[in-house]
C-alpha cells in the first residue's frame, strides 16, 4: 500500500477556493495547488504532515531564499501582467563547473478563460507582480544543494513568475476587442525575460534546460523550439515538462470541460499566434494547446514528469464539479484509499489514456519520461519528490536520476509505473485531513 502524504486545507481562503463557480474552477484550483505546494515541506517518519506543523515551520529550506528581480525595460517592451505591473523571476549565479550552463524553471498556476477569472486573477501573485512574495526559496530541481540536486546543484538558475494568465503565449490584440482594462501579454513577457537573460549571461551558455510545472509545463512545451533557437548549435538544450502533460478526455458525465475550457482561453487571449503553424493548419486551433499536439511537432528534445493519477487533471479534467452534482465521488477524490471498486477502475482507464497519448513517442529516443502512479501533481521543485532517500522511484531511480540520464545522454529514459497502488515511494495526497 503506497505512503498517504496529508495536507490540510481548513484555512478559510483554501476552503474558499474550492467553493468557486464552475467557470473559475480552473484557476481556484491551480491557486489552491499553489499554496499546497508553498505550505509543502520535510515530512516526519510516517510521511504526514498537517497544518499545524507547518504553521510551527512554514517552510524547512529556508537558508536558499532567492529575491525577486522585475523586469528592467518592462513598460518600454510592453512586458506587463494582467493588471500593468511589471513581470519578474528570481536568479541565482551559478558557480564552478556549472557557471555556464542554465535552467529555467516557469512557475505553474493555471489559465484565466473569462474577463471575470482574469480579473480576480490580477489581484493575486498569478496575475500581478505587486502581490509576487520578494523572496522565495529554491528547492528541488532549483537547489544548491548537491545532496538534493548532484546534476544541476551549481547551475545559473531562473524561477520566471507567472502571471500572465495563459501560459506565456497571449497576444496584446486581443486586449482592444475586450476593453477591459486586463493586459494579454505573455509571449511579449516571455520573449523580454528571455532577452534580458540572455544579456546577462544565458547567451554563453554551453548546456540549457528549459522545465515548468503544470501550466508552466505548458509553457515550457510551447515555447520549447524557440528557446532552443536562442543557443548556438554546439549547446546541448533541452526541455522538461512537469505535470504538464493535459489530457483531451471526456469526464465522467462524457463532457469535454478541458477542450471547452481550452478554447475560452484561446479565444479570449489570442493564444493562437504562439501556436505551431503546423498544428493550426490541420485542426481548431484550440486544440494545439493539448501536450500530445505539441510535442508531435516538437524538434528539441523533451522529458515529461507526470503522474498517472494526477490530481489536478482527476479533480478537473475527469471529476471536475459539475460532473458529480449527488457527490459520489467526493471521498475519492480526496484520497484514492477512499475509492471503490468502480472508481479505481475509471481512474485506472484515465491512465491508460495517458499511455496510449504517450505511447506515441515510444520510438523518438529523444523524448524522456517517468511517469509514476501516484496522486500527486508538480513533482520536481520540492526535494522529498525529486531527489530524496524517501523520493518515488521507477526502477529504483528517482525523478532527478532519471532526468540527468536523459539531459547527459547516459541512456534513453522511459520509465513507466505499474498500476496505482503497486508503487510505496509515491507521495501521495490527502486532502481529506481537516485540523
Amino acid at each position: 500500500m503506497p505512503y498517504s502524504s496529508s495536507y490540510s486545507y481548513s484555512n478559510p481562503f483554501l476552503r474558499n477556493l474550492l467553493q468557486w463557480p464552475k467557470k473559475d474552477f480552473t484557476i481556484a484550483t491551480f491557486i489552491f495547488t499553489f499554496i499546497i505546494f508553498f505550505f509543502y515541506s520535510r515530512h516526519n517518519n510516517s510521511n504526514t504532515i498537517t497544518l499545524q506543523q507547518q504553521q510551527q515551520q512554514p517552510f524547512a529550506i529556508t537558508k536558499n531564499l532567492v529575491p525577486l528581480t522585475l523586469l528592467h525595460n518592462a513598460k518600454q517592451r510592453g512586458a506587463l501582467c494582467l493588471d500593468g505591473s511589471d513581470p519578474g523571476y528570481h536568479f541565482q549565479k551559478g558557480f564552478g563547473s556549472g557557471s555556464h550552463n542554465w535552467l529555467l524553471h516557469i512557475e505553474g498556476g493555471g489559465w484565466c478563460n473569462s474577463i471575470a477569472s482574469c480579473s480576480h486573477r490580477k489581484t493575486t501573485p498569478l496575475g500581478s507582480s505587486k502581490y509576487m512574495e520578494t523572496e522565495v526559496p529554491f528547492s528541488g530541481i532549483l537547489s544548491s544543494d548537491p545532496s538534493q540536486n548532484p546534476d544541476f546543484f551549481n547551475w545559473n538558475k531562473v524561477k520566471i513568475r507567472y502571471c500572465d494568465g495563459a501560459s506565456f503565449a497571449g497576444h496584446p490584440e486581443s486586449e482592444i476587442k475586450k476593453g477591459s482594462g486586463l493586459f494579454f501579454r505573455g509571449q511579449i513577457i516571455w520573449e523580454a525575460i528571455m532577452d534580458e537573460l540572455l544579456s546577462i549571461g544565458m547567451s554563453k551558455a554551453k548546456q540549457a534546460l528549459l522545465s515548468g510545472c503544470s501550466a508552466g509545463g505548458l509553457a515550457t512545451l510551447i515555447h520549447c523550439d524557440d528557446f532552443r533557437e536562442f543557443f548556438p548549435k554546439e549547446a546541448t538544450v533541452k526541455c522538461l515538462a512537469d505535470a504538464g502533460f493535459f489530457l483531451d478526455e471526456k469526464d465522467i458525465l462524457g463532457n469535454s470541460t478541458m477542450r471547452s475550457f481550452y478554447h475560452d482561453v484561446a479565444q479570449l487571449q489570442g493564444v493562437v499566434k504562439s501556436l505551431q503553424k503546423d498544428c493550426i493548419a490541420k485542426m481548431e486551433p484550440f486544440k494545439c494547446l493539448f501536450p500530445l499536439e505539441i510535442i508531435k511537432n516538437i524538434k528539441t528534445p523533451v522529458f515529461l514528469v507526470h503522474p498517472a493519477y494526477d490530481f489536478w487533471q482527476i479533480h478537473n479534467i475527469l471529476v471536475p464539479q459539475g460532473s458529480d452534482p449527488h457527490g459520489h465521488w467526493k471521498r475519492c477524490r480526496l484520497n484514492l484509499l477512499n475509492c471503490n471498486a468502480n472508481e479505481i477502475e475509471i481512474l485506472h482507464h484515465f491512465r491508460t489514456s495517458l499511455l496510449k497519448a504517450v505511447n506515441e513517442f515510444q520510438q523518438r529516443e529523444e523524448i524522456g519520461m517517468f511517469i509514476d502512479s501516484c496522486f500527486i501533481h508538480c513533482q520536481t521543485l520540492m526535494e522529498e519528490t525529486w531527489h530524496s532517500p524517501n523520493s518515488p522511484r521507477i526502477n529504483d531511480k528517482t525523478i532527478a536520476d532519471s532526468v540527468a540520464d536523459w539531459f547527459f545522454d547516459r541512456k534513453v529514459v522511459k520509465r513507466i509505473d505499474c498500476p496505482y497502488p503497486c508503487n510505496p515511494t509515491c507521495h501521495n495526497m490527502d486532502f481529506s485531513t481537516r485540523i
